[in-house]
């Protein structure tokens, strides 16, 4: 049986202009160009340009007054003929100065056959041994592997340069090429590939490097079906705890050193900064970078077309239409200009909020000056939603006097002291860091006793955040850190 009813709720929706604002003020500075020319490309409406002479300016304002004063039908135009607030969203860019700032570091990537290719060179081989080791690395794969075997490679090089070798050359050039970074590359097998990583660890100081290398030398059938006690049992070892250890060692290093292989590409490594920060005798001086950016105005040669339109037949059918289009990309035009200028003012809002938290920081790079600080306390400042602080915070980056810094790297959680203070986890994770680059590394400092140590510095910490904070510092446990 059906039923009819009435039902109220309430429901949020973003608005078109609200979802482009939301994406450009995720978008790095590093990525702002691209994203303008985008819009250039498919918006005729918009234009790149510095704002216009004052006289042209107000020729423009006198056609828009007249055009304005004329009988409208259907369609308004006077909303799309005025240019006053469009013309630039540059001017109030707090970083229109010195044209020296504008050099700033671009995006920097390399792919591995490069890399690998800068190393081959170094080896300061022969013509004729520089030609083998070409035709090797070549045949490395994305994943950092050489499957073919030699001996094709070997016959490749005869008939496609002419150039003959042996099975001991290309091995000896194979061997030279898996010193080369990273750890593990031109491996032919997953075996091999763990071997190179473990040789590259400190010789005859590390019992589980030791270890280690003999399982997956001598007991790899064995490592791979996890017989740990066959494995005991072969290499004649009697304590369970060097097997574990050497094990947890093995599963860490890298079964693909080349990458996961999808394009053969490391990462571009975009180091434009968002903001610039300077300290000028003491003072801070907050810029944003948007030197990169075109300066933008909604296209004055649209105003032709309203004029053709305001003098035409309003019934013409196609003329009202390609009014109505021109309106759609003024709209779209202008939303885009707004959505600069916002994304601009709540960079700016966002990252003076934060230096004047961390004032005492940014004044000297001291890392044990770092308040804690989180989401929600900027949020308040700059009386913003918390979500729109964390996507200015997880995609920006400042420069400062001591380095350029993610946004996201001034915010941690804080700890109680005796004294009922808080301090910042940074400072915490600052002072374990130097317990342990201070410790016996015959007998290293265990997580409780890094516990202890803390407690008797008057930190209120308990165990589990401080191993939480050791593997953020990706230093290693106790056993691990052991030298004999």
């Amino acid at each position: 049986m059906q039923k009819l009813g009435l039902s109220q709720n309430l429901q949020q929706k973003l608005s078109p202009q609200q979802i482009q604002f939301i994406k450009l003020l995720q978008v790095p500075t590093a990525e702002l160009l691209s994203r303008i020319e985008e819009e250039l490309e498919i918006n005729p409406a918009l234009e790149e340009g510095a704002e216009e002479e004052a006289a042209e300016k107000e020729t423009a304002e006198t056609e828009t007054e007249q055009m304005d004063e004329a009988p409208q039908e259907e369609v308004d135009l006077k909303d799309y003929l005025s240019e006053d607030d469009y013309s630039s969203y540059k001017t109030n860019n707090d970083n229109s100065g010195n044209e020296e700032d504008r050099e700033l570091p671009i995006a920097v990537g390399t792919s591995l056959h490069e890399s690998l290719m800068t190393q081959l060179g170094f080896l300061g081989l022969s013509d004729h041994k520089y030609a083998i080791g070409k035709q090797l690395v070549g045949s490395i794969e994305s994943d950092g592997y050489i499957r073919r075997e030699l001996e094709s490679i070997i016959n490749d090089l005869a008939f496609s340069q002419g150039i003959e070798s042996n099975l001991a050359e290309a091995e000896e050039i194979l061997k030279r090429i898996q010193s080369f970074d990273p750890s593990g590359i031109a491996a032919r097998n997953l075996r091999e590939c763990l071997l190179l990583q473990l040789e590259r660890m400190d010789d005859g100081h590390d019992v589980d490097v030791i270890v280690g290398r003999r399982i997956i030398s001598e007991c790899y059938d064995e490592f791979t079906k996890k017989h740990y006690s066959k494995i005991m049992k072969k290499l004649d070892l009697d304590d369970e705890e060097y097997i574990k250890d050497a094990i947890d060692l093995i599963i860490k290093l890298n079964p693909k050193p080349g990458g996961e292989g999808t394009a053969d590409m490391i990462k571009n490594q975009y180091i434009i900064p968002d903001f610039m920060l300077a300290n000028s005798n003491g003072k801070l001086e907050l810029s944003l970078n948007s030197s990169n950016a075109p300066e933008l105005r909604i296209s004055r040669s649209y105003t032709d077309m309203f004029k053709a339109y305001d003098k035409s037949d309003k019934k013409d059918k196609k003329l009202k239409e390609a009014v109505v289009f021109v309106k759609q990309k003024l709209d779209s035009a202008k939303w885009f200009i707004d959505a600069i200028k916002q994304r601009q003012n709540t960079l700016m809002r966002t990252m003076r909020a934060i230096v004047d938290f961390q004032y005492d920081y940014f004044l000297e790079g001291d890392e044990t000056k770092l308040k804690p600080m989180i989401l929600k306390d900027i949020a308040q400042v700059i009386n913003m939603d918390i979500s729109t602080v964390s996507r200015v915070a997880s995609s920006k980056a400042v420069q400062t006097d001591f380095g350029i810094f993610p946004l996201k790297y001034f915010f941690s959680e804080g700890i109680a002291t005796d004294s009922g203070e808080e301090v910042s986890s940074r400072e915490v994770k600052q002072i374990i860091k130097e317990l342990i680059e201070a410790e016996d590394k015959a007998k290293p400092l265990s997580d409780d006793k890094l516990e202890d140590l803390l407690n008797e510095k008057g930190y209120n910490i308990a165990r589990r955040t401080v191993a939480k904070y050791r593997e953020q510092l990706n230093i290693p446990v106790a056993r691990l850190r052991k030298k004999m």
